[in-house]
């Protein structure tokens, strides 16, 4: 009987035990014991004593192909089994996942694909990749609540039929009322570039590993991605000495403090396409999006921006820490709460 989320189990050679609270990797999960300490433990030294079908559970990867005939996702379990219900689960939050196979050698490794369901519904999907302008399936099927399945492995020289990728699907409950969701098609561009950067993996909420998480559905709302031409990004780049040169607008008159501004620095967010770019030219670009910022609300006295720039390595944040230190000492700055960004937001304060 495979383990899950939820399983009390004890341990085989030590002494303890206790439940299931979530995996690390393949071969490991943490087990939370009775004094609410979590405890790594190999997978084959638990053995299970009592199971708790109401918990988040994770399924087992299925060996496919690339372009598999469709199949179901999970294995049903028994029909009376009954999943646990939280109130954000409500609304859909759905997301696609990508993790390298090997961090020694990102240049040479494989990768591995997953389909992270966040809710409390059952999902019919169909993941889809764009060639030729046609569209092919690559997995299909049915994925159980608060649940994360694998969907495929794949190498470098599959990445330029990944570069247009879809996701379809439809939302519901079984044997219980639930409200209706609509059916949503969802287009996502990935940057192919970001496959051969290990710094573009990074730390999530789902995986122990680093990981490219993009999201599809956030609180039942279809994600859409920020698309910027090539065209524009060069008009961009030419500008922006005109953008630092410009002296800062003045207000006329004070005005009261306005709502919490949020500004995403991430690169992904700010350009569609970075191919051709340095790692010194995105953070000279993310850089000047944040002086841009603070020059464009530099009159609004009491204005409250947060600058999400992530954890990462750090990079951008010790940048953006600096400029506030020299360039913009006159204003208040503090880590962004942590319960809603982490530690991967700024809030700076004009004054």
């Amino acid at each position: 009987m495979s383990i899950k989320i939820g399983d009390k189990v004890r341990f085989l050679n030590s002494v303890g035990g206790g439940v299931v609270t979530r995996f690390r990797g393949k071969d490991q999960v943490l087990v939370e014991d009775e004094d609410g300490f979590e405890v790594p433990a190999l997978i084959r030294e638990c053995v299970i004593v009592g199971e708790n079908p109401m918990q988040v559970r994770s399924s087992h990867k299925p060996k496919q192909p690339v372009q598999p005939e469709p199949a179901p996702v999970v294995k049903q379990q028994v029909a009376e089994e009954e999943v646990e219900e939280t109130p954000k689960g409500e609304r859909l939050n759905i997301y696609l996942a990508y993790l390298p196979m090997g961090t020694n050698m990102i240049q040479d490794c494989k990768y591995e694909a997953y389909f992270i369901n966040y809710s409390n519904y059952y999902l019919f999907f169909n993941y889809m990749n764009r060639q030729n302008n046609s569209w092919y399936s690559r997995y299909n099927g049915i994925i159980e609540p608060n649940t994360r399945i694998f969907l495929e492995e794949f190498g470098k020289e599959d990445l330029n039929d990944l570069e247009r990728i879809c996701v379809q699907l439809i939302a519901f409950k079984k044997d219980k009322p639930y409200s209706l969701k609509n059916a949503i098609s969802v287009e996502l561009r990935l940057d192919t570039v970001k496959f051969y950067k290990q710094h573009c993996f990074t730390a999530n909420e789902f995986f122990d590993e680093d990981a490219m998480v993009y999201p599809v559905v956030k609180a039942d709302l279809p994600e859409k991605q920020l698309l910027v031409s090539a065209t524009e990004l060069q008009e961009a780049m030419q500008q922006k000495v005109y953008i630092d040169r410009s002296p800062a607008k003045i207000a006329p008159k004070k005005k009261p403090a306005s709502p919490i501004l949020e500004v995403d620095l991430h690169i992904h967010e700010l350009l569609d396409n970075t191919n051709g770019l340095s790692n010194a030219d995105m953070l000279t670009y993310q850089l000047d999006k944040f002086h841009e910022v603070l020059e464009q609300y530099a009159g609004n006295k009491g204005q409250k921006i947060v600058f999400i720039h992530g954890k990462g390595d750090g990079v951008l944040r010790k940048a953006i820490e600096k400029e506030l230190k020299t360039r913009y000492k006159q204003y208040y700055h503090q880590d962004a709460s942590f319960r809603k960004y982490g530690f991967g937001a700024t809030m700076v304060t004009i004054k």
